[in-house]
């Protein structure tokens, strides 16, 4: 797959440097180069960016950092059986337990919250440091939501990190998590309450608490773009009612213009029509090649 010239590889953690550095010199650059496209496109573009760690995969599988990629761009691509089997590799490998909670929302995405839950009790958790603790926590009350038990989800939801008033990485999403299972559970009141304490804590816009508050709270977007447009169709006069159809007393006297001008242009007959010009458009077509 090709690799745009303003990647040089360079970009990659230090740690995952170290790790290819068990590797020939040039094998590393193109390995790094790789795992670069894999965490620029992961979020916007993550089936590109399963292709990248195809290639890496395909280059270096015996490197953590490479199999640790390839389960996140599997995961984001919802793969999760092809996700799971990468993390644990990694974690062979390495004998970390940072990735136990991504594993374990794995099992849920192939429909075993029980086994997610399992994980969640599990000694690794406590070896987690905060910010994996509270993925985990969020893991598993997703995993109670999937079984219908939206109070347990709830309960599980609550802890010191959420009642902090202090924000880190994890409070946005940790306070929405609770929002939407309050909402489920019918308690609107509270819900709302806990999305505007996630949008005050969601910075960079990982939720979409704001959305959300909004809809409660009964605010309408509207697409201005698509009004100016019906006005500007519309500018000479004719009256359009909200089914698109024309104001009957314009059509009368439309008719009547048109029977007019009909007589005058009977003699006409040999005139070449107008005809209006038309624009080209050009498509422009986006090469994704995949290899």
């Amino acid at each position: 797959m090709p690799i745009p010239e303003d990647v040089t590889g360079d970009e990659i953690d230090k740690d995952v440097r170290q790790e290819l550095l068990s590797l020939p010199k040039g094998l590393a650059e193109d390995v790094a180069k790789n795992l670069v496209m894999v965490a620029r496109l992961i979020d916007e573009e993550p089936e590109r960016a399963y292709g990248y760690s195809k290639v890496a995969l395909r280059l270096a599988s015996r490197v953590a950092a490479v199999r640790e990629a390839a389960g996140f761009a599997a995961y984001a691509n919802q793969k999760y059986s092809e996700a799971l089997a990468e993390f644990r590799a990694a974690r062979r490998m390495t004998g970390n337990v940072e990735l136990w909670p991504v594993m374990a929302d794995c099992e849920r995405g192939l429909g075993r919250p029980e086994k997610a839950l399992d994980m969640a009790g599990a000694p690794e958790v406590h070896k987690l440091d905060k910010a994996g603790q509270v993925e985990m926590r969020l893991v598993a009350a997703g995993a109670r939501r999937d079984m219908d038990q939206l109070d347990a989800a709830i309960v599980t939801l609550q802890s010191p990190e959420l009642a902090s008033n202090s924000v880190q990485p994890w409070t946005a999403r940790l306070r929405y998590a609770y929002a939407d299972a309050l909402l489920a559970a019918g308690r609107e009141g509270e819900a709302r309450e806990w999305f505007a304490k996630a949008v005050e804590a969601d910075k960079d816009g990982s939720t979409d608490a704001s959305d959300r508050l909004a809809e409660m709270d009964g605010v309408e977007f509207m697409d201005v773009l698509v009004e100016d447009e019906d006005e500007d169709e519309n500018e000479d006069g004719i009256l359009v009612d909200e089914d698109h159809h024309v104001d009957e007393d314009h059509d009368a006297e439309a008719e009547a213009e048109a029977d007019a001008d009909s007589d005058d242009e009977a003699g006409d007959a040999d005139d070449p029509a107008d005809v209006d010009d038309v624009d080209d458009v050009d498509a422009v077509v986006v090469d994704d090649d995949k290899d």
